[in-house]
């Protein structure tokens, strides 16, 4: 591999021999020729799914082979109505699943234009606009504000520029860049400050710079290379399903084989075990399940969808419901992503709160006492707002379309609290006029300006910036309208407990100097320390009730984040998910963690801040080897990772493209509280899921049940394969997928998350499901053999056992409408699709059973109404029994 080289540490001239260009810019010659040598400035795009794919996908599955196999071997040995039920059953559940996955890949299809923009470039010493594609190593760039960076540039010359690297390091403030810094040799990303990375955003100023990195080699590119080479988590729905499919198709062929020999060995010739092994298969195997849990996922997404929560993949409607740790990103997702102004800070500890929120004025100014204060009302208030606003050199004005600002996000924070308070920046310097400014410099940490009033010739400093430099400049404090010493260890430490509050601060001075030519920074001195203005991103008013209600749910939430421990201190303790610094860990801290010990920080951590990219995996990675399903939030470039390793990826919905590409869902109101909304759909299917698969599995178990005492006493098989496959696929299958439209129980937010290595098949389950299978079976049996016993011949008989079981299934779907409440308690209006169709399911066996060419395949005769009550009277003793059951069994459970 070649060795890196470090494009931040080289001097210009080094830069240009390195890359052979120069300030010129490459000629369009040597330009084509890098093109074929780097290949083109973009990110590989995922090629979607066709529909015959996904169709074919449908078919990998245990328990269709061994119905595919059934249906062959039946069809060779000329069981050709067996056969066709069976393929019809298969293909009925492929198309509906294929229908349904189709549309949730077609529901979001993104594409990867993070970094396909146009660049402005000098090619033969002239300026041109190309496609970012094709820019290559070399190429002089040029920036302005507003402009996304197109690949990875060191910058040759800069003009207050000031770069948005959220997207790339989760850092919530614009950096400052320069040109002129040569740094050590191995820095973190973000602090690279004479560089700017590809989809990053130019929020003000003016630079130009070479091309060094393009595609696959940008920070952009790393990432994708790391997306890539992970592996997408399964979902639980998805390793309890295969776990599952796997032990049935296992005891179907033990079972199955063990009395193929049995039955041979007593003599039965080969045509007649088929038969008889097809039937057991058919009656084992719950065909209509795989269509009802497609149904159930997509009457999930659809409800999720109302609710602002885009599925992207079927099976991660669930997946949220599933998890047990949401380890999400702060900024852009808990909080909206514009620094505000939160409060001032006066010299004599007097504090006014400012509300509202993001870059447009609307909000009040609040004193001590909880009063709207406004202009000329407070003394040192107004000069601390004033000389905030002269130290300015952003702009935020109104027009017919609404608030337009631009330049540095803190500068338009602070226009934002002048208007609040009344001082409009046009009147205000209108009223002064500029002799020179200092721009703001990260070497210098702070802005300046010279200014003289329109009715005074004294010269005036407006000065604000960070605290520890501000305060070498000040001998003098604004306090209580009078101007006294300045305290430097008294403010100090008023700073200090601010900072820990999580505010970032800007200080502001004022004073005058005597007039010349020409202004330097050496001709500030003897400032008038004025206050503090506190900023912070603030939180979306629903975050902390949405975590809140994670919490109620027993979902733990981590934060991860870019920012400084201390912002993300305090907002975590606003969550009520921090404590203490004993909560927080750096990146730096990290790093230094052996990897042995990861799995057991992150069970004491709930917020990691300063943390790289690929840190942001590896925490992933630990929350899941830890034992949890893990749901990453993010929309971010520096997101991406993780979110594909995770169980399941939440995009929001203003977040970048390639978030988008690798999340399972997407959040497309950028509200965390839809999280919230997503868990409990989430949890709702899984129990619509579980519903189901107590229906078809239990009548499954009966008909096994009522197979074995047949076989036990010798007395011939109650029903043959075409009519269990009427049962399975007719009146389960209708019943099955009207069950999938339940709606949720409120008990489902009360309960724990489930234990991600439980199976579908806890305790509760193996129980009903056993219960309900044996009551079934056990009244069938005996109602088989009374009926032999009293001369029915075996046709007869079977007619009679179709129709009790078609009306066991119909009872029994109400005892699974829930697993803990009593059928009874439930109201019908809850699922009006299921009460329809247990009707429809019953009139088309009646009907059935009138039709002679449905006669001739069944098997099945009409009966006498007094012979359907008195099936229906029996079949009502299972819903007896159930009852007594539920009210037993959950009588003591802590969540009721």
């Amino acid at each position: 591999m070649n060795t890196p080289v470090y494009w931040h540490k080289m001097e210009i001239n080094e830069l240009f021999l390195q890359l052979k260009s120069d300030i010129e810019g490459l000629s369009e010659v040597k330009a084509a020729d890098l093109l074929n040598i780097y290949g083109k400035n973009s990110l590989p795009t995922r090629k979607p799914h066709g529909i015959l794919q996904i169709f074919f996908y449908q078919f990998l599955n245990p328990l269709i082979y061994i119905l595919l196999v059934a249906g062959v071997l039946a069809f060779i040995i000329g069981d050709k109505k067996d056969s066709f039920f069976i393929f019809v059953v298969i293909l009925i559940n492929s198309t509906i699943g294929a229908i349904q996955e189709w549309k949730a890949e077609k529901s979001s299809e993104t594409l990867q234009k993070l970094i396909r923009i146009i660049a402005r470039v000098k090619r033969d010493g002239e300026e041109k606009q190309i496609s970012s594609e094709n820019l290559v190593p070399g190429d002089i760039v040029i920036l302005e504000s507003g402009n996304k960076v197109p690949a990875d540039i060191r910058l040759l010359s800069t003009n207050n520029l000031n770069v948005d690297e959220s997207l790339l390091t989760g850092e919530s403030v614009p950096v400052k860049k320069c040109h002129d810094c040569i740094l050590e040799e191995n820095l973190e990303t973000s602090e690279k400050t004479n560089m700017v990375f590809a989809g990053s955003v130019v929020t003000s100023g003016r630079a130009t710079g070479i091309v060094v990195s393009t595609g696959l080699n940008t920070e952009i590119g790393k990432i994708a290379q790391a997306i890539n080479i992970q592996k997408t988590s399964k979902s639980p729905l998805i390793e309890r399903m295969e776990k599952f499919a796997k032990h049935i198709s296992y005891i179907v062929l033990i079972v199955c084989f063990i009395i193929a020999v049995i039955e041979i060995l007593r003599g039965q010739n080969f045509t007649e075990v088929f038969f008889l092994i097809t039937a057991l298969a058919v009656s084992a195997i719950p065909e209509g399940l795989p269509a009802a849990i497609t149904v159930a996922l997509s009457v999930g997404m659809s409800r999720m969808t109302k609710k602002n929560v885009l599925i992207r993949k079927l099976t991660a409607v669930e997946s949220l419901g599933s998890c047990t740790c949401i380890a999400s990103d702060k900024t852009g997702t808990l909080t909206i992503n514009k620094q505000t102004v939160k409060l001032i800070s006066l010299p004599d500890n007097i504090n006014f709160q400012v509300t509202g929120e993001g870059y447009t004025p609307e909000g009040k100014i609040m004193s001590p006492d909880n009063k709207e204060i406004n202009k000329k009302e407070n003394v040192n208030l107004d000069e601390l707002i004033k000389i905030s606003v002269i130290a300015n050199e952003a702009s935020l004005q109104k027009t017919d379309t609404g608030w337009i600002s631009n330049g540095d996000a803190v500068d338009v924070a602070i226009l934002s609290m002048g208007y609040k308070y009344g001082f409009n920046y046009s009147e205000i310097f209108d009223k002064i006029k500029t002799i020179t400014e200092i721009p703001y410099e990260s070497e210098i940490a702070y802005s300046a300006r010279f200014y003289k009033d329109n009715d005074t010739n004294n010269v005036k400093i407006a000065f604000k910036g960070a605290f520890e430099v501000t305060a070498k400049y000040c001998n003098k404090m604004l306090k209580n309208g009078n101007i006294e010493k300045f305290e430097a260890d008294e403010l100090k430490n008023q700073a200090i407990k601010l900072a820990e509050q999580g505010y970032r601060l800007i200080s502001v001075a004022t004073g005058e100097v005597e007039e010349k030519n020409l202004y330097t920074h050496h001709d500030i001195h003897s400032l008038i320390f004025l206050g503090f203005i506190c900023l912070i991103d603030p939180l979306r008013d629903e975050s902390a009730s949405a975590i809140e209600k994670c919490r109620e749910a027993g979902v733990k939430v981590v934060m991860i984040t870019g920012d400084h421990p201390a912002t993300a201190l305090a907002i975590g303790k606003e969550l009520k998910i921090a404590d203490s610094s004993e909560n927080v860990i750096t990146g730096a801290q990290w790093s230094s963690i052996a990897d042995i010990e990861h799995v057991n920080t992150v069970l004491s951590k709930t917020i990691f801040a300063r943390v790289a990219p690929m840190q942001k995996l590896e925490i992933v990675d630990a929350l899941i080897k830890s034992g949890n399903y893990v749901a990453v939030t993010g929309d971010g470039v520096n997101d991406a990772p993780a979110l594909k390793k995770a169980h399941i990826g939440v995009a929001m919905g203003s977040g970048t493209d390639i978030a988008k590409d690798v999340s399972s869902m997407v959040i497309t109101n950028d509200n965390f509280s839809s999280i919230v909304s997503g868990i409990e759909e989430g949890r709702y299917t899984y129990d619509n899921i579980r519903k189901v698969i107590y229906l078809l599995i239990s009548t499954g178990v009966a008909e096994i049940f009522l197979f074995l005492f047949s076989l036990i006493i010798g007395l011939p098989i109650p029903l043959i394969a075409v009519q269990l496959l009427w049962l399975n696929l007719v009146t389960n299958g209708i019943q099955g997928v009207a069950l999938a439209f339940e709606k949720g129980e409120p008990i489902s937010m009360r309960r724990p998350p489930r234990n991600p290595k439980e199976g579908i098949f806890n305790k509760l389950m193996v129980n009903e499901v056993v219960l309900s299978g044996f009551t079934i079976s056990l009244i069938t049996f005996i109602c088989w053999v009374f009926l032999l016993n009293q001369g029915w011949n075996e046709f007869q008989a079977r007619n009679i056992i179709l129709l009790l079981m078609v009306l066991f299934e119909n009872i029994h779907v109400f005892n699974c409408r829930s697993e803990y409440v009593s059928a009874f308690k439930i109201p019908f209006k809850n699922n009006i699709f299921l009460v329809t169709g247990v009707f429809i399911a019953q009139a088309i066996h009646i009907i059935s059973m009138q039709i002679p060419l449905m006669q001739k395949v069944l098997k099945t005769e009409p009966v006498e109404p007094v012979t359907w009550f008195i099936l229906l009277f029996t079949s009502a003793l299972l819903l007896m029994i159930m009852e007594i059951f539920k009210r037993k069994t959950n009588k003591q459970l802590p969540y009721q």
